[in-house]
């Protein structure tokens, strides 16, 4: 199963990209967010089921995120 979430934001910084399935990273002011949420998605989806979560940015569409769990990660 392949889940595609596009926006048509404002890009993410590459930099932004590059960390941002890490535990405890975020753009967020101290006090506003715990930078979690992403790293918990990917421990769920990568870790658990044997997919695979990646984000693509194009200026043109805005930030996909891109959610793979193949069918045997799937319950029945």
């Amino acid at each position: 199963m392949i889940i595609k979430i596009y926006d048509n934001g404002v890009s993410i910084d590459e930099s932004v990209r590059e960390r941002m399935f890490e535990p405890f990273f975020t753009t967020k002011p101290v006090g506003k967010g715990i930078g979690l949420g992403l790293s918990v998605s990917y421990q769920i989806i990568v870790d658990q089921h044997h997919g695979k979560l990646s984000c693509c940015d194009s200026s043109v569409r805005g930030t996909t995120f891109i959610v793979e769990i193949p069918s045997s990660g799937l319950s029945k």
